[in-house]
């Protein structure tokens, strides 16, 4: 790819600093934060954000700060997050489960790491070629397009075919989105220095703006419709009065309420939350080669020789843990985040740091917290396009140099999106396996059928 403006050992002017590490936040937020969300239980947000932050500066120190990629909540546990809370158990035992969750989860990578240290990475190469990590990369952000589309109008009412029907408040959101995607663009295409540094906060702000104006209408002519921006964010901060909560609150940590369920726990619990964690572990370890491989073709240095696989899975694995004890979610490199060092073409470690740092004194500061979730979910669609869209193009770039009137490469590439776009996630007992792990399982095997058969 083409040259980085900034190069992993770059240190930006610290006021370039803050402004690149707050794009960044902005990148990773609305998933760090949805994942707490959708679980539910109680789960804090702001402890997300905080675990999230803790997770990458353990990650960074594993991998001797040579790896630019934050980590943020993961998806792919969420189905094992709610297993820690299935059966009635009571939110402390849960809250519990979600810490011995995480360590299972952990554990995993460890073991995977030292086999790593010990028979060294060439395997991977080889049982993963471009042939297979190039789609599969592509997938990853195929496979998120649903999620910005539906963010871009707002979760709007489609009808039976699935096409979104087009109220005044669809309108108002597609408005939105295009216009911080349109800026999005011309930053990063036509932007000079700082401008093209920075197009995610340029776009946010502009889409931000225009929802504040359709938003003054809808209050001024009493259209509910054209209200955007939910303000309630803002008015909870002062609902009790102005105090120092107002300004400064401490999150709820997942430890705290977790300690008071340890005398519920019981080998039977013990077990349900290892068959929930540990294959899902496995699955992700899949997801986090090809993350790297990734990120490695973007910086255009192998992370996986240096600092190496074995350096990348623990920091992912201590990270996620050490996350999970205080916001209860593993974390799992970030998509949104390489997205965005793809983009900027800032690959600066000191900028993730920063990051990281910034996620956890935010999590303090209610007012920032509430800027944030008051931002409308059509603004950050028409960011997530281009986001994504750079995550699917970066794998399709991986299989340029494949010969695909090679038969033998035609079918793997085929064998892994088909299934992987057509949704082929599995649920077996209480194991989910999503649709991007079964898409590279299967073109892991036909990979290796179709090139050990194919003669000389």
């Amino acid at each position: 790819m083409a040259n980085l403006v900034y190069d992993i050992h770059d240190k930006p002017k610290f006021s370039k600093l803050i402004v690149f590490a707050i794009q960044q936040l902005l990148a990773i937020m609305a998933a760090t934060i949805a994942v707490p969300a959708i679980v539910g239980h109680g789960m804090s947000a702001s402890a997300a954000l905080f675990g999230a932050g803790v997770g990458t500066l353990v990650y960074q120190l594993f991998t001797k700060f040579r790896s630019p990629v934050f980590l943020g909540s993961s998806f792919a546990f969420i189905g094992s997050m709610a297993a820690a809370f299935a059966g009635g158990v009571s939110m402390s035992l849960g809250y519990l489960g979600l810490i011995i969750g995480a360590l299972f989860a952990g554990l995993v990578y460890v073991v995977i790491a030292l086999v790593i240290k010990l028979v060294g990475v060439k395997w991977v190469a080889k049982l993963m070629p471009a042939v297979v990590i190039g789609p599969t990369v592509a997938l990853i952000g195929l496979s998120l397009a649903g999620a910005a589309i539906k963010d871009v109008f707002s979760y709007g009412p489609q009808n039976a075919n699935g096409a979104f029907i087009m109220s005044a408040n669809s309108w108002v959101s597609l408005i939105c989105a295009l216009v911080t995607l349109v800026v999005v663009i011309l930053c990063s295409t036509y932007g000079k220095k700082t401008t093209k540094l920075i197009p995610f906060i340029i776009g946010v702000l502009a889409g931000y703006a225009v929802g504040l104006v359709f938003t003054g209408i809808g209050y001024a002519t009493g259209n509910d419709a054209l209200k955007i921006i939910d303000f309630t964010p803002f008015t909870n901060l002062v609902a009790g009065g102005i105090t120092l909560s107002t300004f400064f609150a401490v999150p709820d940590f997942t430890f705290i309420e977790a300690l008071k369920g340890v005398s519920e726990f019981n080998a039977g619990y013990l077990a349900t939350i290892a068959v929930a964690y540990v294959p899902v572990a496995f699955v992700v370890f899949a997801e986090h080669i090809a993350d790297h491989k990734n990120l490695s073709s973007i910086i255009e240095k192998d992370l996986l020789e240096d600092p190496g696989l074995h350096r990348t899975l623990l920091g992912d694995g201590v990270g996620s843990f050490v996350g999970a004890i205080f916001g209860g979610c593993p974390n799992t490199t970030y998509g949104e985040s390489v997205g965005c060092v793809a983009i900027t073409r800032n690959a600066s470690i000191a900028t993730i740091t920063t990051t990281a740092i910034m996620a956890i004194i935010v999590a303090f500061i209610s007012p920032f917290v509430a800027f944030l979730d008051s931002i409308p979910g059509c603004v950050m669609g028409g960011v997530c396009i281009t986001l994504y869209g750079f995550i699917a193009v970066s794998g399709l770039k991986m299989i340029q140099k494949v010969d695909l009137e090679d038969h033998a490469n035609l079918f793997t590439v085929s064998a892994i999106l088909i299934p992987g776009i057509g949704g082929m996630a599995m649920q077996i007992g209480q194991i989910s396996i999503t649709a991007i792990a079964c898409a590279l399982i299967m073109g892991i095997i036909v990979n290796v059928i179709l090139h050990k058969k194919k003669p000389e």
